[in-house]
């Protein structure tokens, strides 16, 4: 796995959860979900979040534009 599916794969596990936590606990879990998404916006743009540092430190790499 690489870091930038690592990135989209927790990003998408964190909104499912908070949209959960929302249902179940209270609304305010909705900041959550607000936060996350303009991370992933931002990392759009940038190609870089938080997360990615982490991911990097558990060994993941980049992905590579060249494959063969």
């Amino acid at each position: 796995m690489t870091v930038e599916r690592a990135v989209r794969l927790m990003g998408g596990a964190m909104v499912l959860i908070s949209l959960l936590l929302a249902h179940f606990v209270g609304q305010s879990w909705l900041w959550l979900t607000a936060f996350v998404g303009v991370n992933l916006l931002q990392s759009a743009f940038t190609n870089w979040c938080p997360a990615m540092v982490v991911f990097r430190a558990f060994g993941l790499k980049d992905a590579s534009c060249s494959k063969g």
